[in-house]
């Protein structure tokens, strides 16, 4: 049911006697928006405010990780489908891996300048340097070897060229965590080491230093390293094992790869618990937020085709609306027991992601400061629908919405 209910309401005590009594549609599809009936100050419960007047920080992407060599590579439909913010999940964030090998470095450009096209940020992180570079002659475990800095920088950088340009180059992958495949085991000492002899060098700025739990000690002693920390522009980590923590390391902060759990991606409890997932790593002052596999059964879309999975529905929901170069603003991040607000901004342009973790409908009060809406463009995934659209208006700066249960719902004004 595509029909959406509007009320002007003279006090908030009116407000609040004629929601609970409402029932002419279905919850899912109702709304309530009033102007001038309430106001951030007005002690009403639940109230959610956004304050466009704080700026907090850059959003730079959300999306994925395609790995060709271990899971073949997009096809053009999936590209599309991906990437495209217009008739795709508009996926703004492109995570590749740089081939151990240089005969191997040109066959993903063509994702690479799909996913470029489209607006994304590419991110292209080394597993592991060539195995002659190491200190155990394999590509598997093992330290660069320091007299190989030089080397190593030049073969990343022949990668930036092969591929046209990438945004940011990762030297390392959880170089804090031993593992039997493709890897390197590596202080942070050491990776602060050779950024600071050779960051200049690879072809393009450093995300560093990539520790599978976002261990603040590791960066902060990765930092410690003078011209490393000179030498890298964004702070890049995983949160395996560990919430999405706030620190200040005076970078931007991008979480380069996370899964919750390998279950389908199609279970829809799942897919939103991957919504709340990153609006903690937002709530955190994080500015990119990139899944595991894109393509993979539970990843954001199936591996045998180009559907879209609920999780990618989910993600979906931030992607394609919050672009790269919109800036968090401030909001009440838990205005309810289970609701989960954060708000975005670009110009006059206003987005805000709200996620219902109730089992039941929830009418959300959201009062706007230092910005004007005259109302909304409203898209929310539930069980049942994928970036359902509707439309609303607001006479003022006061409204509420009602969020269908288990839901994720993203409001663009108009």
């Amino acid at each position: 049911m595509n029909k959406f209910s509007v009320f002007v309401l003279i006090a908030a005590a009116f407000l609040f006697g004629c929601k609970k009594s409402k029932t002419a549609e279905p919850p899912s599809t109702a709304e309530i928006s009033l102007g001038g009936a309430i106001s951030a100050t007005a002690g009403v419960t639940g109230m959610a405010n956004v304050d466009a007047n704080t700026s907090q920080q850059n959003i730079s992407g959300f999306g994925g990780a395609s790995i060709l060599q271990w899971r073949g590579d997009l096809t053009a439909a999936q590209r599309q489908k991906l990437f495209s913010p217009v008739d795709g999940l508009g996926f703004s964030a492109l995570r590749v891996r740089i081939p151990n090998s240089a005969a191997d470095f040109a066959a993903e450009k063509p994702t690479i300048d799909a996913a470029k096209s489209f607006g994304a940020n590419v991110i292209a992180t080394a597993w592991s340097a060539p195995a002659s570079m190491k200190t155990n002659n394999n590509i598997v475990g093992g330290k660069l070897k320091t007299s190989s800095y030089a080397d190593y920088a030049a073969f990343l950088k022949s990668y930036v060229t092969a591929v046209g340009g990438v945004t940011a180059i990762s030297p390392t992958n959880e170089p804090n965590y031993g593992v039997d495949y493709e890897s390197m085991s590596m202080t942070a000492e050491e990776v602060a080491d050779f950024v600071a002899a050779q960051g200049e060098n690879v072809g393009a700025p450093v995300m560093a230093p990539e520790p599978f739990n976002m261990s603040q000690t590791y960066i902060g002693t990765y930092l410690a390293n003078a011209a490393a920390n000179a030498k890298t522009a964004y702070i890049a980590g995983h949160i395996y094992g560990t919430p999405p923590t706030a620190f200040t390391p005076g970078k931007e902060i991008w979480m380069t790869e996370h899964y919750t759990n390998n279950n389908d991606g199609n279970d829809w409890v799942g897919a939103l618990s991957v919504g709340k997932e990153i609006h903690d790593c937002m709530t955190a002052g994080y500015s990119m937020y990139v899944w595991w596999y894109m393509c993979r059964y539970y990843g954001l879309m199936s591996e045998t085709s180009d559907t879209p999975t609920k999780r990618g529905y989910a993600m979906a929901q931030f992607s394609k609306w919050i672009r790269p170069g919109f800036r968090k603003i401030a909001s009440t991040a838990t205005p309810q027991s289970n609701v989960f607000l954060s708000a975005y901004k670009s110009g006059s342009k206003l987005v805000l992601v709200i996620i219902n973790f109730n089992s039941s409908m929830v009418a959300q009060p959201i009062g706007l400061t230092g910005i004007s809406a005259t109302g909304f463009n409203r898209y929310y995934t539930d069980a049942n629908n994928n970036l359902k659209a509707s439309n609303f208006t607001i006479p003022g700066n006061n409204f509420i919405i009602n969020l269908a249960p288990l839901s994720v719902t993203t409001l663009v004004s108009m």
